[in-house]
């Protein structure tokens, strides 16, 4: 599928991810995509230590927890206590309020994660934002089931049990809302607050 449709800018931004023709591929891969970002960066413009590149213009508050392969880009901002793992990367601008956990996640120019937040193995747009307390789910603890995207009204079979949400460009998720595991998202889709999203109600 073409990524850009969703996130615009993802391809000049990220030439990398080109080599990947699904969304969950990318996320599979997030620790290995970043990894093989970091060694291309600047050391002038990025504090790089081991598998962790920061800019330098960034700021990182104390009690933030950077767990394997962790890129942050120019001017982003990461509160305190959040929690990365399993590969992270933070485009330009990027915000992440306090108590957030974010794994295996590609989040792109100027989107904003408000507290208490998680994000799961998901691909979020520019000009996002998640108000407090809102989830991108990424499994089904209840069944285990391989994840579903609905795409074009076409249901996509990915033969994995971990994805969360790619989330279009300029998007807006309320504040205690839920995206189902695999939720696909247009540019300006606007969920609403407390809202339990499911992209397949309704469906036979």
């Amino acid at each position: 599928m073409k990524l850009d449709k969703y996130i615009k800018a993802c391809y000049q931004v990220l030439p990398i991810l080109a080599d990947y023709q699904q969304p969950w591929e990318i996320t599979e891969n997030a620790n290995k995509i970043i990894s093989d970002i970091i060694p291309t960066l600047n050391p002038n413009d990025y504090t790089i230590t081991g598998n962790v590149a920061i800019h330098k213009t960034a700021i990182i508050e104390n009690g933030v927890v950077l767990k394997d392969n962790v890129l942050i880009g120019e001017n982003c901002f990461v509160s305190a206590g959040a929690y990365f793992r399993g590969g992270v990367y933070l485009s330009e601008d990027v915000y992440i309020g306090p108590n957030c956990e974010v794994k295996s996640s590609f989040i792109f120019k100027k989107s904003r994660i408000a507290h208490l937040n998680y994000v799961g193995n998901s691909l979020i747009g520019e000009d996002v934002n998640f108000e407090a307390g809102s989830i991108a789910a990424n499994h089904f603890n209840e069944s285990k089931k391989d994840i579903e995207l609905l795409i074009d009204g076409k249901i996509v079979k990915t033969g994995i049990k971990k994805f969360g949400a790619l989330v279009g460009d300029n998007s807006k998720i309320g504040a205690n809302s839920v995206l189902e595991p695999g939720s696909v998202l247009l540019p300006g889709k606007i969920i609403g607050r407390l809202e339990h999203f499911d992209q397949f109600k309704g469906m036979n």
